[in-house]
């Protein structure tokens, strides 16, 4: 199995365009030792030439264009991608399904009954889509794993995570089981199992065994503390409350990656701009190297 992250930066990506964060103003004036990130999204392949992409951010074409695996160029229109997952209906995780339009079928896209609806109503991506090269619709199960036609080699076990539906969902403030999910993903001839959830607000004792089952989690890296938004100016939330557990504190990421097997591949994925472990200079950086904890980057590559 092979996953390699195309964006690894939460919502707005890194730099975000308005933002004069110490992060942000720093990476722009070059003060401060960090990469530039685009918007969270992976793409994996059992080996085959056929990819998924988990997520389609607004910064798609970027990522495309930063990954020539996914353009082969055997005829005159083509790509690699045989199936895209939505882990949930947020703007960064869907956007770049309009920058996917040209596709001449409809595209297979897999994601809970739940994001369906959000995409159909709230925000009608789907429908949109439906003008161009449409969407055929491939239910996630929440019980039982799954294999996505054209890719061999992978198998796929979704469960749904404790979050919040986005503001223009249904059902906002009335979470359903799927408004988010976490996904294992299996390679069949290894046996090899990554576990990949880059929105974790709760650790719940299923997204556990499923952690604890994986031989590489590739999880939520948001923010640092659970008010460093409030801190800074930027939100009058808490990570909690965005439905983000922050990695220190008691009860937050850092303590559960700690408790994982020595062997466990431990990466940090969807990391907000304001986050200081994007300075790999920072104490916090530090500190997660101390512990055996990766911060993924755009281009990084997982071989399991």
């Amino acid at each position: 199995m092979r996953v390699h992250v195309l964006g690894s930066a939460a919502g707005g990506g890194f730099p975000q365009w308005n933002c004069n964060c110490p992060n942000c103003d720093g990476v722009r004036r070059g003060g401060i030792r960090a990469a530039a990130r685009t918007q969270s999204s992976i793409a994996v392949s059992g080996g085959d030439g056929q990819w998924v992409l988990f997520n389609a951010s607004p910064d798609v074409l970027q990522q495309i264009r930063s990954f020539p695996e996914l353009q082969p160029a055997r005829t005159l229109r083509d790509t690699a991608i045989a199936a895209i997952v939505l882990i949930d209906a947020q703007i960064d995780h869907t956007t770049g399904l309009y920058m996917l339009r040209e596709h001449r079928q409809p595209w297979q896209v897999w994601c809970t009954a739940c994001v369906r609806e959000d995409l159909s109503a709230g925000n009608p991506v789907f429908g949109v889509l439906g003008h161009y090269s449409g969407v055929a619709w491939n239910e996630v199960p929440l019980t039982a794993e799954f294999a996505i036609d054209g890719v061999s080699g992978l198998r796929f076990a979704a469960l749904p995570l404790t979050s919040n539906a986005p503001p223009y969902s249904p059902h906002r403030d009335r979470p359903q089981p799927g408004d988010n999910i976490g996904v294992t993903l299996i390679d069949t001839r290894s046996g090899k199992r990554l576990f990949y959830a880059p929105g974790l607000g709760e650790m719940e004792p299923h997204v556990w065994e499923a952690m604890h089952q994986a031989d590489c989690v590739l999880v939520d890296g948001t923010l640092w503390t659970d008010d460093e938004m409030i801190r800074l100016g930027a939100s009058p939330k808490t990570s909690r409350a965005m439905g983000h557990l922050p990695q220190s504190g008691p009860g937050g990421m850092i303590e559960w990656l700690d408790r994982l097997p020595p062997a466990t591949r431990k990466v940090l994925i969807h990391i907000n701009n304001t986050n200081p472990i994007l300075d790999e200079d920072s104490p916090q950086r530090a500190e997660l190297a101390a512990r055996g904890i990766e911060v993924s980057h755009d281009g990084m590559e997982i071989r399991l």
